[in-house]
């Protein structure tokens, strides 16, 4: 699924078309937080979004149906790549750093929430070990039958 960047004004009005799903014009005007925007301004931004693929139309009578297309996980997930890859030099690393520089996240949140990564080499050395116990095992096994 291809996601286009949203405006700030645009990004606003998702917030409240998320919430919503599936609505009319009317629904928007009574959900959207105050000061309300003009219904000819909403009615332009549902185009556009409906242009960019946020949302589509359903024809009913003479008033529109609209839907959500892209869910708001799947533009968060978008957002944050494009900030990770614009701001971060598409580094996690950088991205905790700069969290924990900017006092937006404790360097203990960050141990509780990251497991340790598990590289090749720590699997080998799993397997040898695996490979080891088993090789005891058996030469326990022999020694006690032989007894």
């Amino acid at each position: 699924m291809n996601i286009n960047s949203l405006t700030t004004a645009e990004e606003k009005l998702m917030t409240v078309l998320w919430k919503l799903n599936s609505f009319y014009m009317k629904n928007v005007m009574e959900e959207h937080p105050e000061p309300k925007p003009h219904q000819n301004t909403v009615s332009t931004y549902l185009k556009i979004l409906v242009e960019k693929g946020y949302l589509t139309t359903e024809k009913e009578g003479r008033i529109f149906k609209y839907s959500v297309v892209i869910p708001y996980e799947d533009y968060r997930s978008f957002v944050l790549r494009n900030f990770l890859k614009q701001f971060c030099n598409n580094s996690t690393e950088e991205l905790i750093g700069l969290l924990e520089d900017e006092k937006m996240l404790q360097p203990q949140v960050v141990k509780s929430k990251v497991k340790p990564v598990s590289t090749p080499e720590k699997k080998k050395k799993k397997q040898r070990f695996k490979i080891a116990d088993e090789i005891l095992k058996s030469a326990k096994k022999k020694k006690k039958k032989k007894k």
